[in-house]
């Protein structure tokens, strides 16, 4: 069973108590000698009557009779192991001897499941790192700090997701919370791996880079061999002189 769980009518806030807890509804403070009437809103606006005393004797509805108990010397119905169906709106009702209502107040009662245990995973790209953060439970109020500083918050469903630059350093927490709980997570935001894949391809490039370079020097001195013996021929013509051209021809 859950902690202990303290609600009054006389509050001006909602009520709130986690699935499993057990939630203490402060109506009077003796009801020894009261006619009270506990009632629920139903979805179509009509009232269900959860609990009354009338001349000192007690009825329960089914749905907390085997869970419930009532302490008369402080006026405070116990509900163990509250369920999200005990949510709703309460009206508590009092009346004096002759049947005349002195009191009547309303009471907003949220159950939430409560927070479970946080995640936060961190995913590399080529120049960013995405942090995600993921948790269980109702109406969850995210919040994260680097190093202590604020960087984001709001209501998150289930998981968040928010991005960091490359040059990023330093504990990075997830703090999740509701109404009735609240956890965190700290990780430490270190560099990201080589991709294996990025290296490779980063070395066939470089071979491929080589190959070219390779090529064109082989290339360049098959050229500039031919040059140099192409000009040896002429030369060599040129001092023969006419008569060895027209010997030749």
């Amino acid at each position: 069973m859950g902690p202990d769980r303290f609600c009054s009518f006389n509050q001006s806030d909602p009520c709130y108590a986690a699935v499993g807890d057990k939630l203490n509804l402060l109506m009077v403070r003796d009801a020894r000698d009261q006619e009270l009437h506990l009632y629920k809103e139903l979805m179509d606006s009509r009232e269900l009557e959860v609990f009354r005393i009338m001349n000192k004797k007690k009825k329960k509805h089914e749905s907390i009779r085997n869970r419930s108990e009532f302490i008369f010397d402080n006026g405070t119905l116990i509900i163990n192991r509250v369920i999200r169906a005990d949510s709703g709106t309460y009206i508590l009702e009092l009346y004096d001897s002759d049947g005349s209502r002195t009191f009547k107040k309303h009471l907003p009662v949220n159950i939430e499941a409560p927070i479970g245990s946080v995640e936060v995973s961190i995913s590399c790209f080529s120049n960013q790192r995405s942090v995600s953060c993921s948790s269980d439970g109702d109406q969850i109020i995210y919040n994260w700090t680097l190093n202590g500083e604020m960087l984001e918050q709001g209501s998150m469903d289930g998981n968040t997701t928010i991005q960091l630059n490359e040059g990023t350093d330093g504990n990075i927490s997830c703090s999740v919370k509701n109404h009735v709980s609240h956890a965190q997570k700290t990780i430490r935001v270190k560099p990201c791996p080589v991709s294996v894949v990025f290296v490779l391809v980063w070395c066939f490039q470089l071979m491929v880079l080589l190959g070219l370079l390779g090529g064109f020097h082989i290339y360049m001195r098959h050229t500039s061999g031919k040059k140099q013996e192409d000009q040896k021929v002429r030369m060599r013509r040129f001092r023969e002189g006419p008569e060895h051209t027209a010997e030749d021809s």
